[in-house]
């Protein structure tokens, strides 16, 4: 049997620091294909670009070993044209991130992170969605990553469910440590209004949204967990 081959891709563009810090983790555990969005696509979800085509470019990504691609189209869109076109054979594992920026909550259903992840699911390769805060605090996450990484490639594929790790914005030591089988929270994690940014003609108006950051804890859930300094692990369940 050759090397495990891993697909690798995020929604926060390919020069994100979260995607270089993913592909050199996943080095230590097969051969690493990248294919990324050219810049960023969050809030994409499962979209996928049917309509026009996607363009795909060799990108140098400055680590010896790694092929890597940009993509014009969406996360889910780098998921196909990597396991269906670019790659000379099927992925074992897909793995999105590391997103800035938890998911967790009802923001799944938004995350182009969890959106690849739930394509790569729905293709029928094992997938895991890696997340952290985004107050640019990465201690915790770079010393459980590995660890967590070789603890979920050994997990048996289960048709239906993508796994998701979500990593608290804390320091270390404050750390408490991991949580595991954490459901997802049914709690918004923001509280989204809409303000004006202009007057249109025609009585038209210019909106942009205005999500409010509301803490709220729920016990057993991803959302509780980053909210008292665990990282989180839990599986979601793929809607397709």
């Amino acid at each position: 049997m050759g090397k495990r081959q891993i697909l690798i891709t995020n929604d926060d563009g390919i020069k994100s620091d979260g995607l270089r810090r993913l592909v050199e983790c996943a080095l230590s555990f097969g051969e690493v294909t990248v294919v990324a969005p050219e810049s960023e696509r969050s809030a994409a979800s499962h979209s996928l670009t049917l309509r026009h085509s996607v363009d795909c470019y060799p990108y140098d990504f400055g680590i010896e070993g790694v092929k890597a691609y940009t993509c014009s189209g969406t996360p889910s869109d780098c998921v196909r044209v990597g396991s269906l076109y670019l790659m000379p054979e099927k992925p074992d594992v897909v793995m999105s991130g590391i997103n800035y920026g938890y998911n967790v909550s009802s923001d799944i259903q938004y995350s182009a992170t969890l959106g690849a992840a739930f394509e790569g699911e729905f293709q029928g390769y094992h997938s895991i969605a890696f997340s952290e805060s985004n107050n640019g605090i990465h201690e915790v996450t770079d010393y459980y990553l590995k660890e967590l990484m070789e603890e979920m490639l050994k997990r048996e594929y289960v048709p239906g469910y993508v796994d998701s790790i979500n990593f608290p914005g804390c320091k270390l030591s404050e750390c408490k440590g991991v949580l595991r089988d954490r459901t997802v929270s049914r709690t918004p994690f923001y509280t989204d209004r809409y303000k004006k940014t202009a007057d249109l003609e025609n009585g038209g108006v210019s909106l942009m949204v205005d999500g409010i950051y509301s803490p709220v804890h729920e016990d057993d859930t991803d959302y509780g967990a980053v909210l008292d300094n665990y990282v989180s692990v839990g599986v979601v369940k793929n809607l397709c």
